[in-house]
Parts: C-alpha cells; sequence; structure tokens
C-alpha cells in the first residue's frame, strides 16, 4: 500500500539533510545519514488533507481547527494509552520551542538544568542561550546497553541549585526506550528533591518490535504533576516542516505560567497546512506509521548483517529511526573519524562528539531512508574498512613493535 522504496531528490527542494550547510560545499555526493527526518513521502492522508486546503486558495489567519485536539488526545488514547485531558495541552511552533519555553518559566539564570549525555545536543544549547547551567548525569554504557546512573541522578538531584531535567524519551541518540520502571525511579528520584521533569517525548511513536513507550505522564498523579510533556508528529510522520507541538502540562499553576511565558512571545498563529497534516494524519495514518516501523526495522537488520563481525559495532536500538554507532575500535580523534567517514566511506553522519564529550569515537546514523540507498552505503562503508585494515596492517609491517 505504501512506497518506502522510490528514491527521492531531496536537492529538489531546499531539504537540510541534503543542503551545503550540512553537508558542505564539497559533500554533494555524500550519503546524506544526519539529520533526523525520513526520506519518505508523508502518508497519503496527509497529502490529500494539504492538496484540499492549499486548493481553497485562501490562506489568512485561521482558528484551531475544532477536531485537532480530539485528533490528538484520540491518537494517545489508542496508541498508548494515555488519555490526556485536552484542558492540559498548549500549544507552540515546535518542540524546541517549548523546551525553551519551560526553561526560561521554571527557572532562573543561573539555575542547574541535568541532562543525561549522550542526548540530543540542543539540550545542551538551549540551557546555555538562557543563561542557565548544564549538570550532567551521563548514561552508563554496560555491555552494548545504556542505562540511568540512578545514584548520580539522586546526587545531582539532591543539589538545592538544581531544578528541571530535561528528559528525552525515547532516548536520541542512544535509541533506549525507557521502561516504567526506569521512568519511575527517575520521578520518584526527582520529586523528592523538587526537580522538575521536562520530557522530550518527539519520538514516543517510533518504537521497535519487543518495546513500549511509556509517556512519562502516565505514571502516576504525582509524576504527571511534576511534568511538563512536549510532543509533535514531527517525527512519526515526516512533517518536520509543516506541524507544530504541544506541551501537556497537568498542574494548573505551571499551565498558566507557560501559557504567559507563550503569550508574552506572541506564540499565537496557526499555521492552515500544519493543522490538517496533523489532524488527518493522527485520525488516519496508524496503517501508514506501522509500514514504515517495519521498514525500518528492516533497514535496522540490513545493517546489523552488515556490520556484524566488523569493528563498527551497532548499539541495539530500542526506538527511534536513528543508530548510534560505535567507532572506537578504529582508534581514530573525533576529527579523524570525522574526515575517514566522508572520505573513505563518504558518509555525512552526526558526530557523537556533538551529543556530548561522552559521544567521542560515535557516531548517529539515520536509517529512514530507501533500503536501495542505504544498502549502498553500507557497501561503501565494507569497503572503507577492508582499506583502513589494509592500511592498519601495513603500517605495523612498516613499523613493528
Amino acid at each position: 500500500m505504501y512506497d518506502f522504496d522510490t528514491e527521492i531528490d531531496r536537492r529538489a527542494v531546499p531539504a537540510l539533510k541534503t543542503h551545503r550547510i550540512v553537508l558542505g560545499e564539497d559533500g554533494s555526493d555524500l550519503f546524506p545519514g544526519g539529520v533526523a527526518d525520513m526520506d519518505f513521502p508523508a502518508a497519503p492522508c496527509v497529502q490529500r488533507a494539504i492538496a484540499e486546503r492549499a486548493a481553497h486558495g485562501i490562506f489568512g489567519y485561521e482558528a484551531v481547527p475544532d477536531g485537532l485536539m480530539p485528533a490528538l488526545t484520540g491518537w494517545l488514547a489508542r496508541q498508548h494509552g494515555w488519555q490526556v485531558d485536552p484542558v492540559h495541552i498548549l500549544r507552540a511552533p515546535n518542540v524546541l520551542n517549548a523546551l525553551a519555553m519551560a526553561v526560561n518559566a521554571f527557572t532562573d539564570p543561573g539555575d542547574g538544568i541535568l541532562i543525561q549525555p549522550p542526548v540530543f545536543f540542543d539540550f545542551a544549547d538551549i540551557i546555555r542561550e538562557n543563561g542557565r547551567r548544564i549538570v550532567e548525569n551521563p548514561l552508563l554504557l554496560q555491555g552494548g546497553r545504556y542505562e540511568m546512573d540512578f545514584d548520580g541522578l539522586e546526587e545531582a538531584a539532591r543539589d538545592p541549585g538544581t531544578k528541571l531535567l530535561l528528559l528525552c524519551n525515547p532516548h536520541n541518540p542512544v535509541g533506549r526506550v525507557w521502561t516504567r520502571a526506569e521512568l519511575t525511579r527517575l520521578g520518584d528520584i526527582c520529586r523528592r528533591h523538587g526537580v522538575l521533569v521536562v520530557s522530550d517525548e518527539i519520538h514516543a511513536d517510533i518504537t521497535l518490535p519487543g518495546h513500549g513507550y511509556t509517556p512519562f505522564a502516565s505514571l502516576s498523579e504525582a509524576d504527571a504533576a511534576n511534568s511538563v510533556t512536549c510532543l509533535s508528529p514531527a517525527k512519526s510522520f515526516n512533517l518536520a516542516a509543516c506541524c507544530s507541538a504541544f506541551t501537556v502540562i497537568p498542574d494548573a499553576a505551571r499551565r498558566r505560567a507557560l501559557q504567559a511565558a507563550n503569550s508574552a512571545l506572541t506564540v499565537n498563529k496557526n499555521n492552515a497546512f500544519a493543522n490538517v497534516a496533523m489532524e488527518s494524519a493522527w485520525r488516519e495514518g496508524d496503517g501508514w506509521l506501522d509500514a514504515a516501523l517495519d521498514y525500518i526495522a528492516g533497514n535496522l537488520a540490513l545493517v546489523r548483517g552488515a556490520l556484524a563481525g566488523s569493528p563498527v559495532k551497532l548499539i541495539e536500538p530500542e526506538g527511534t529511526f536513528l543508530l548510534w554507532l560505535d567507532f572506537r575500535a578504529l582508534g581514530l580523534s573525533p576529527e579523524a573519524l570525522h574526515l575517514w567517514l566522508r572520505q573513505e566511506a563518504g558518509w555525512a553522519i552526526t558526530r557523537g562528539v556533538s551529543f556530548g564529550p561522552q559521544g567521542a569515537g560515535f557516531g548517529r546514523l539515520n536509517i529512514a531512508c530507501p533500503r536501495s540507498r542505504l544498502a549502498r552505503a553500507l557497501d561503501s562503508m565494507d569497503r572503507a574498512l577492508a582499506g583502513f585494515a589494509s592500511d592498519s596492517d601495513s603500517a605495523r609491517s612498516q613499523n613493528p613493535p
């Protein structure tokens, strides 16, 4: 029913993934595996809804469509068993904007904001650019799987200067889909120490077989009251350039505070195409998303097989369409790894060190693309690794220990 195999030239429009500001002036021939969007056309229901809205021909100011919030709450209930009161929902232009508004509304300059690196790089940027202080609670890589350091979290949260935690659930880039038990323990620590949990759940719908997303605010009434959840269909339905975001804030006082911040910034206009795209996706897009997830799981299997036995190790993901790859066995510095990937493998992926120093030696690969394109990229990596091994053998023979 859905075509994920056709290769569409993203360069035909100013797509960020293939633009020179991401790939560089010399990167037009690289595999664009960095920016976190899909190389798949939007669901047919979304394309129809946008075309019908465009056919109306008038694009003046619009109110929020009556069906949008019921579509969102219906989706959350149907897909995730999460019953959300529409009164608790506020709108924002995008998830990063919502995170920044929450940081400003609920903390003061100089306050500590917890993050769990290696984590989405914009978390650190938001904290710095708004005059707050980064408090790190790094994840622990144990047996090829990342875990939360709860002892470290307890210690950091105990500091009275630590006011808020930016949670990534599911986690970008390491691909963990946090379990109910993990989130419950995190929530208990944060509540006991007065740390507000602001959860970025933009990847909520993208989980792999055997793993299920748990909305942080669904854990308990107490956790809901101590949370701000940020949601968007941007990742699930590949609508990053044609959607907005929503915050779920059960606590009335916090909701008023964020609404005031929203109002102060005049963040109150509606995009006609985003409205119809989101509503149609949430009402009719279940089948398309299921098919996309099946396809992404097939791409994951392809990568898993291609890297088996190689020095590049796959950190097995539980969610998202982003893979966290461990290149440390190559022994390259972050800059040397970046250059090797571009020049030898022909890959333009996101540097691991961008997600914090804990990401040195890693890289983030986007696999939401046609399988034929991914297969060519993996063949190129195989050749690059063979060349690397040959060069290493030659160097050792010329410089014996």
